[in-house]
């Protein structure tokens, strides 16, 4: 009896955590799966209150689940590839954007979850581990001009992956 209480009270209390995270009511913009070669990456979705994209609007939240194992220098070695072929490395550097997505970001396994709320005021990244059902917060929150940074790499018309950002936004044959 004693056991099934301790699985029952820590069932509540992770599907609490979950539950009270701040998109876990909103709706599905877009979801998109991003393939290197034969191997899946991880799979995205695009989160708003009513399910609809539109840029510069907040709040909205960007999940990734991953399907393999990337360490967090690789995870920010790729986020600096992205704001170079975007054009914001000086911004990230002179910002230490870098050093704190190094500083915050988890390794990650097959499973695991990363999502970035972004908010009026900025944004903050969320974390859950492989198997886990309770997602927190990691790191600082961070300002407006580095989650439109951060957002852009998915984003941005002039993101390396199109056909992933009109997946995740929603977007028609015809946008």
């Amino acid at each position: 009896m004693k056991r099934w209480l301790t699985v029952a009270l820590a069932l509540m209390f992770s599907f609490s955590a979950f539950a009270s995270t701040p998109w876990a009511q909103w709706q599905q913009v877009g979801r998109a799966t991003l393939s290197w070669g034969p191997f899946e990456v991880y799979h995205s979705s695009l989160l708003t209150p009513d399910g609809k994209y539109e840029a510069q609007k907040w709040p909205q939240a960007l999940s990734i689940e991953y399907l393999r194992s990337i360490d967090s220098q690789e995870l920010t070695k790729a986020t600096e590839e992205q704001w170079q072929k975007l054009g914001m490395e000086s911004d990230a550097q002179k910002n230490g954007w870098l050093e704190a997505v190094g500083k915050t970001w988890p390794d990650v396994s097959n499973g695991s979850e990363i999502v970035f709320l972004a908010t009026k005021s900025g944004g903050q990244f969320y974390s859950r581990a492989a198997n886990s059902a309770i997602i927190a917060p990691v790191g600082e929150s961070f300002s407006p001009e580095f989650r439109d940074a951060c957002l852009a790499i998915w984003l941005s018309p002039a993101t390396q992956y199109p056909d992933l950002r009109s997946k995740l936004i929603g977007a028609s044959a015809s946008d």
